[in-house]
């Protein structure tokens, strides 16, 4: 009868696998027949873009000497020394886990002994073993959520540390504006620095954990098993260990790339809906939000197609990995156990059946601990896998910060300039001179190696006003940018005041968050400003007066409950208007009273009166300007202009009393 019912379940159980494998593949038909129809109505063969796509190949992320250098160096930046508090609560991990496995083994000779006492109807005993168990367990829950607790804490300060180290780097200089406007290699930074820090960080300590329980796991149980049954068994085990180790390691190989590529995908899908939030207006005037839907939904699709490829290869792995980590692993185990146990006259197991049903049930116990001590560690290489590409993806982004730091960016070039060896970005050269600008050949070149004009020379010395015009894409703005440093310079000599004392204010002025006090100031804190020690309140409320915005003192800000004046918080850039942001950005200027300051467009929204008075205010406060703008009424408060005609010549002379031509 035996025989018939096991033929029976297995004839069952193979239908239902039969069954259940046809009805995936269905729902699987079903499910791309309806991503196909979606597909036809949003999206067509023409919607294509490229997000920086083009960037050098790098090598690839593996499982090797590159990867575990890379792994090093991070983590010499997330573990600073072997007397940081983050060594520590390494140590506190290892020894909870420690502890962890002394507790599985109390666990399991504790365990063992209460059912003994219960088969043999040992009353009193049952009764001393029960209350024993009762009082030890805090103990072993206390070590259980120190571990947890470990873990996270660990994982927080390996974030901490690499964002403030990466943020250094990005927020040092100008490196944020290079790495967005003259590198190619990284199109989200912002997806690198949040996300992809916060996976290497839990893929690291959950590797940890993973690898450091086991691996104390096998030691402390192929110690116990070799001592009462032999080293056979655990020998058997350990080899299996190794062999289905490097099988599973060898498979799962490109799920190294393919987590590389979710990232990649995902900060794409992240940068194309920023671009929509920050030139939503535009966007809207031009009435193109379902040009940009079907952009969206492109990139979407790019990316829900990846995953789904990437599900179908990990539930593939899944099942080897189930297969031959667990199961498999069981069924070594259960053979390696059974070895001492077929022996006759063995020195521990001798004895009655009761006595060897015993001591099975202990070591069968400490076997399946150890079995799944050796599961867990060759499933481990799957997280090894996922740490490899997080690993690769941050060290990335530390690899072009290093470079942008040292002047080094990489861009797809427009114009070949390498056969003109004077001519190249950092070629030229920046000195630091108070109250004059001087270009000494200076070429006008996009990062793209666009030349613009080929040679510059001109000199302004404080209080030389100097307005500067010409067609859009002439190269007054590119200008600017150089003057800054934002840009390389590819020739000739920049001769400009140190940073800090050239002031720029662009046609939208950024409102940055905090308080109305803030916005005046910035960059400064309120704790500089009073540092500095210059300034005041109330200085601060004379610069509002002469801008005319003194009623933002008492304006009620929807949101507040109360007006606070100075101290009020809110989100300025929907507060304020167009008009009245160029005047925060006038007065901000008063504040800051550089030697020179470039006003770009930076009144368009402004009246014609109060943009007479603070061009006046600037004059009285001896601040040197470089203006572009179309208004006439601005040609009394400058003495020179520059200007451009967009075919790369250029003209800098004095304004005379009769000149008409700016009006162009």
């Amino acid at each position: 009868m035996a025989p018939v019912l096991s033929k029976h379940t297995f004839k069952y159980a193979l239908a239902g696998t039969v069954t259940i494998s046809t009805l995936i593949w269905l729902l699987k038909k079903k499910g791309r027949k309806h991503c196909a129809k979606s597909r036809n109505v949003w999206s067509t063969s023409d919607i294509q873009y490229i997000i920086k796509e083009e960037k050098p190949k790098g090598p690839k992320a593996q499982i090797n000497a590159i990867f575990l250098q890379q792994l090093y160096k991070l983590l010499t930046i997330g573990i600073p020394g072997i007397l940081s508090t983050e060594f520590v609560f390494l140590l506190l991990i290892a020894g909870s886990l420690i502890a962890r496995s002394m507790c599985d083994l109390w666990l399991i000779n504790m365990s063992t002994l209460i059912e003994t006492s219960i088969i043999t109807m040992n009353l009193a005993l049952f009764k001393k073993l029960l209350l024993k168990f009762v009082f030890i367990l805090p103990s072993v829950a206390i070590v259980t959520n120190i571990l947890k607790y470990s873990i996270s804490e660990m994982k927080l300060r390996l974030r901490t540390n690499l964002t403030h180290h990466l943020m250094d780097q990005y927020l040092k200089g100008f490196t944020y504006y290079k790495m967005n406007n003259l590198d190619a290699r990284i199109a989200n930074p912002d997806q690198l620095l949040t996300i992809d820090i916060d996976k290497f960080c839990e893929s690291f300590t959950d590797l940890y954990g993973n690898i450091m329980k086991p691996l104390f796991d096998i030691v402390l149980y192929a110690s116990k098993l070799t001592t009462n049954l032999g080293g056979q068994t655990p020998l058997l085990l350990i080899s299996y260990l190794l062999i289905a180790g490097t099988c599973i390691t060898t498979l799962r190989r490109p799920v190294i790339q393919m987590t590389v590529r979710e990232q990649q995908l995902e900060g794409e899908y992240r940068h194309i809906n920023s671009r929509l939030i920050t030139n939503s207006e535009e966007i809207a005037f031009y009435q193109g939000n379902h040009r940009e839907k079907l952009t969206l939904l492109t990139s979407f699709h790019k990316l829900v197609t990846h995953l789904r490829k990437f599900l179908e290869f990990r539930s593939l792995i899944g099942v080897l990995d189930n297969f031959i980590g667990r199961y498999m692993a069981m069924v070594v185990g259960f053979y390696a156990v059974s070895i001492p146990f077929f022996k006759k006259n063995h020195a521990v197991l001798s004895g009655s059946s009761e006595h060897r049903f015993k001591h099975y049930y202990t070591y069968g116990r400490m076997l399946v601990k150890f079995a799944e001590a050796i599961g867990v560690l060759i499933l481990a290489s799957r997280e090894i896998t996922r740490l490899a590409g997080f690993t690769a993806r941050v060290t990335e982004i530390r690899n072009v910060l290093n470079d942008l730091s040292a002047g080094k960016y990489v861009r797809t070039m427009i114009t070949d300039l390498k056969n003109d060896s004077k001519v190249y970005p950092g070629a030229g050269k920046i000195i630091a001179k108070d109250n004059i600008i001087r270009f000494e050949h200076v070429p006008i070149v996009t990062p793209n190696g666009d030349v613009l004009i080929k040679e510059l020379t001109f000199e302004v010395k404080s209080g030389m006003n100097v307005l500067v015009c010409g067609p859009n894409g002439c190269g007054k703005s590119s200008l600017f940018r150089i003057l800054g440093e934002l840009w390389p310079v590819w020739g000739g000599t920049v001769t400009k005041p140190p940073r800090g004392k050239l002031f720029y204010i662009p046609q939208r002025p950024y409102m940055t968050l905090g308080t109305l006090r803030d916005q005046v100031i910035y960059p400064h804190t309120k704790a500089e400003m009073i540092r500095r020690g210059q300034m005041s309140d109330e200085d601060l409320q004379k610069f509002l007066n002469l801008v005319q915005l003194n009623h933002l003192l008492k304006r009620e800000i929807q949101g507040n409950s109360e007006n606070q004046g100075w101290d009020t918080v809110a989100d300025w850039i929907d507060v304020l208007s167009g008009g009245e942001k160029q005047r925060i950005a006038m007065a901000r200027l008063f504040y800051h009273k550089p030697q020179f300051a470039i006003l770009d467009e930076c009144t368009s929204a402004v009246s014609v009166d109060v943009e007479d008075s603070m061009y006046s205010y600037c004059k009285d406060a001896n601040i040197t300007l470089f203006t572009v703008s179309h208004r006439r009424s601005l040609w009394k408060h400058h003495e020179y202009y520059l200007q451009m005609d967009g075919r790369g010549g250029y003209e800098f002379r004095e304004i005379e009393p009769d000149t008409e031509k700016f009006g162009s």
